[in-house]
């Protein structure tokens, strides 16, 4: 939990959303799940416990995170994910990427796990919404795994995580899942 500014935010839902403000910590797909009053946590709602990735941790790992962009046709893709053990692809909407960029991708998601999560801010990736090349529908069918409600930057945590317990690829798959 975050607790700022008299507000209990769940870790699964918070985020920075300001560099400086004493209200920086917001949750914008759940709002606060309560608040302090006179010192006294009171709760409006609670989340499921997720399932915890083991400690301590087997092995080192690393792993990047590349963001689409408008007119990034995705040339240099392969060498920015190199040299990694997984991969994080903040994607636009509910999980799309430049149709440039699904031959990189694929290529990544045999080699290691590629998670895709959306760059909005709030909201969840998509499963079965569009079809067109470089669609959630499209990524999945190539190997890629949806974060579901996690932004990149949670996606990019919990593959680490996962990656350094040494996960097997259908845990990895699993733990995505239950988001």
């Amino acid at each position: 939990m975050v607790v700022m500014a008299d507000e209990i935010h769940a870790a699964r839902y918070v985020r920075k959303c300001h560099a400086s403000s004493p209200a920086a910590f917001a949750s914008p797909a759940a709002g606060p799940m309560g608040t302090l009053i006179e010192g006294t946590p009171r709760f409006s709602f609670t989340t499921p416990r997720p399932r915890c990735v083991q400690l301590p941790f087997a092995r080192q790992a690393r792993v990047s995170l590349v963001t689409a962009t408008l007119g990034d046709d995705g040339e240099d893709l392969a060498e920015r994910f190199e040299h990694c053990d997984g991969l994080v692809v903040a994607a636009f909407g509910v999980g799309h990427v430049p149709e440039s960029w699904v031959p990189a991708l694929e290529k990544a998601a045999r080699q290691m796990p590629v998670v895709f999560a959306s760059r909005t801010g709030a909201g969840s990736t998509a499963t079965t919404t569009y079809g067109f090349p470089g669609s959630e529908r499209d990524l999945l069918q190539r190997g890629l795994i949806a974060a579901g409600p996690l932004d990149p930057f949670k996606a990019r945590i919990l593959l680490l995580a996962l990656l350094r317990a040494d996960a097997n690829p259908e845990d990895i798959a699993a733990a995505f899942g239950q988001f």
